[in-house]
């Protein structure tokens, strides 16, 4: 997700490819001029369908809030059926907690107020870069589980969604009105077709096919809402700005 080497990097930073995606056309040219003046390289898409018409291979999307309909966890879906598996980071004017707290459960890597202030965003962008690794790895394995799941028949899925929630097989035939015998057939074709050698590796595909509503990043949500909606530090244009973890 970067490229180049330290030529054009800040403070030891290797140059990053910022995807600016939506809101005005001043607020994108503003994000673009910092990106540029901290050595990154900026694309700037008017909306959702240019960057799914030109579908980038790596950096970060800096796309506004409220792009589209859904949220940012639909945005998400729309990138990702398109093969685009960037990180996520959300831009708005004004943040209340309860905004960035849905930003970050819909897969959001951040939340950043606008305008954006060159100093806090470089040390942002530095943590952004080093947690989309394990977010990557998280959405592939999470792609990958409901790849997985999707094959299943309607009962074998709800067999697998019992023994998730720790149900034995004879609670689960009473759950769903079948023989305890009848449970252990759907739970041998399910096994079969997730590749699982051992009901943990169920499971666990389960728990990984909700990964990102779970744990979209490895901040926590209050803490970004701290950090993106308190006024902490000195920002140009007098507007308030985020306090540095």
């Amino acid at each position: 997700m970067r490229s180049g080497g330290k030529q054009g990097s800040v403070q030891g930073m290797e140059r990053t490819h910022l995807h600016i995606l939506g809101g005005g056309s001043r607020s994108r040219a503003e994000q673009a001029r910092i990106a540029f003046a901290l050595g990154h390289h900026a694309e700037i898409y008017g909306g959702l369908d240019e960057i799914l018409e030109r579908p980038p291979a790596d950096g970060v999307i800096l796309a506004a809030e409220g792009l589209v309909p859904g949220g940012v966890a639909m945005l998400l879906r729309r990138l990702e059926a398109a093969g685009i598996g960037l990180p996520v980071a959300v831009t708005a004017e004004r943040w209340t907690i309860d905004a960035v707290v849905d930003a970050v459960r819909g897969g959001a890597i951040d939340a950043l107020a606008l305008p954006l202030e060159m100093g806090s965003f470089a040390r942002r962008l530095t943590r952004i870069v080093a947690d989309a690794g394990p977010l990557l790895e998280r959405r592939r394995r999470q792609q990958d589980a409901r790849r997985l799941i999707e094959a299943l028949s309607r009962r074998e899925r709800q067999v697998l969604e019992a023994l998730a929630a720790g149900r034995s097989n004879k609670l689960i035939a009473r759950d769903l009105g079948i023989s305890p015998r009848t449970v252990e057939i759907h739970r041998s074709n399910m096994m079969a077709k997730l590749c699982a050698s051992h009901p943990a590796d169920a499971v666990r595909l389960w728990l990984d096919a909700r990964l990102e509503a779970t744990a979209p990043s490895q901040h926590n949500a209050s803490d970004l809402a701290i950090e993106t909606v308190d006024p902490c530090e000195d920002h140009q244009g007098g507007s308030s700005c985020r306090r540095q973890a």
